[in-house]
This record gives structure tokens, sequence and C-alpha cells, in this order.
């Protein structure tokens, strides 16, 4: 079952696998042996059952509506905020940041993230003090 929802959350989903997971989960729980193994696949029926918009959302539309799959979200500085202070540029461990960092004489120029580049960490979102960067 992880396996699938992984495909699911990465954007290599199919229709078939929202089936495939209900089916796992039903064999699951009635083939255990304990009440733990019972109730173990209880989050994913879930979920399926009361938000399977959202699993079609990723599947059929390759879209996350809660925002959290990194392989649906692109990353953004808002220029209007970023203040040009290089601290996300330092965090990013794919060096997909570009930007000119601001000096004593200059104001500097809002930084960029190159998406071909950006592996999706979330270093930048920690490292930014303003704010700037948006998940979108």
């Amino acid at each position: 079952m992880h396996e699938v929802l992984t495909e699911i959350t990465e954007g290599r989903g199919t229709i078939d696998h929202i089936a495939l997971l209900e089916e796992l989960g039903w064999v699951t729980a009635e083939a255990s042996l304990c009440q733990l193994g019972g109730t173990a696949p209880n989050p994913v029926l879930s979920t399926i059952r009361y938000f399977r918009g959202e699993y079609e959302e990723h599947i059929l539309h390759k879209r996350c509506p809660a925002k959290v799959c990194r392989a649906f979200s692109n990353t953004e500085f808002s220029p209007d905020v970023c203040i040009s202070c290089g601290r996300c540029a330092k965090a990013c461990p794919a060096e997909a940041i570009t930007g000119k960092q601001r000096t004593k004489k200059e104001k500097g120029k809002p930084f960029k993230i190159e998406q071909k580049k950006c592996i999706k960490c979330g270093m930048c979102l920690e490292a930014c003090k303003v704010k700037a960067v948006e998940v979108e």
C-alpha cells in the first residue's frame, strides 16, 4: 500500500491504483491474524472513502489540493517580499537559487529558483526569515 501511495503522490498514479488500495486494505483487514493488522489499513481506507476527490486530483489532474506533495509543487519567491539577503541560496543543497545579494551600498535583486534544479527539499522555506518563499 505504501508503494502505491508513493506512486500517486509522486505523479505516477493511475485510476486503477485507488481500487488496488481498497482491495489491499480489505484483504489485509480480513486476513490478518491480529488486531493491529486488522486495523492497519483503516487510515488509507478512510481517506479514500472521505477524500476520494483528492486522490482523483492527484491522479487525473496531477495536482495536490493540500499543496504538500513535492512532485506537484513549484517554489517561487515573492519579489515584493524578498529582501535579497541570500539566506535561501546558502541553504539550498541543489544550488537552484540565483540572485544578487544585497550589500551595504546596493539593494540587490530578488532571488529566483531554477525549477529544473530544485529538489523541493524545503530548505529555502526554513531559511527565509521574511517569508518570501511561496509554494504553488
